[in-house]
Formats: structure tokens, C-alpha cells, sequence
């Protein structure tokens, strides 16, 4: 049960959308949060609190250069996200095998004119 409840809330933290805007900037580099405000034209306020979000779940970490803080992304909670959802993939994958021969025969067999259902 622990399992899950962790789960839930890591995918209820990337589902806010400008949270998930954020790790998209950050597949790239690292950014200030200056960068991220400018990016995304949100307040400085607004990003900093979910950086602070981000950083007390383990999805992103920070580092002081100069003046500047600068966020990076920590792929590990993402990875765990991502082999959660495998199970789910594949029954998808499966389905949508099945859908697609099912409309391959469907397209192999002859109406009573003789044409294929699809012409």
C-alpha cells in the first residue's frame, strides 16, 4: 500500500501542468530560475514554488553558481514513474494488436459486390 500511495502522489506532482513544463525545460540543461520564469512567463513566485515542489520530491536538485541557483533534472523518480506504468503499457500494446489484425482481416474480406470494405 506504501507502494502506491508513493506513486499516486509523484504522478499528482507531475500532473500540474506547468510542473511538467518545468521538467520539459529541464531535459535539455540546467536553468536558473530566471531562465524557467522568462521560458515559461510565470512569476518568480510561481516557479519558485514548484522548484520547491519538484526539489522536496527528488525531481529535481539544485546548485549555487555565482548569484544564480540552477535546477537540474534527477531522472531516477521519473524512471520509477516510467517502470510503474510497464505493466500498463504492454496491456495497451496488446489491445492494440488485436485491433489492428481484427482490421487487417477486415480489409482482407469481400463484400457481397466483390469490393473490400474500405474502397
Amino acid at each position: 500500500m506504501g507502494n502506491i500511495r508513493t506513486m499516486d502522489s509523484k504522478f499528482a506532482i507531475v500532473a500540474e501542468p506547468t510542473r511538467r513544463a518545468i521538467l520539459a525545460l529541464l531535459l535539455t540543461s540546467e536553468r536558473s530560475v530566471g531562465e524557467i520564469e522568462r521560458a515559461l512567463r510565470l512569476p518568480q513566485s510561481s516557479v519558485s514554488k514548484h522548484l520547491r515542489v519538484l526539489r522536496d520530491a527528488g525531481f529535481v536538485e539544485s546548485r549555487i553558481e555565482a548569484q544564480r541557483r540552477l535546477y537540474r533534472l534527477i531522472p531516477a523518480p521519473l524512471m520509477e514513474l516510467d517502470a510503474w506504468l510497464v505493466p500498463f503499457r504492454e496491456l495497451w500494446s496488446k489491445h492494440v494488436d488485436a485491433l489492428e489484425r481484427h482490421l487487417d482481416e477486415m480489409d482482407e474480406v469481400p463484400t457481397s459486390k466483390g469490393k473490400k470494405p474500405h474502397e
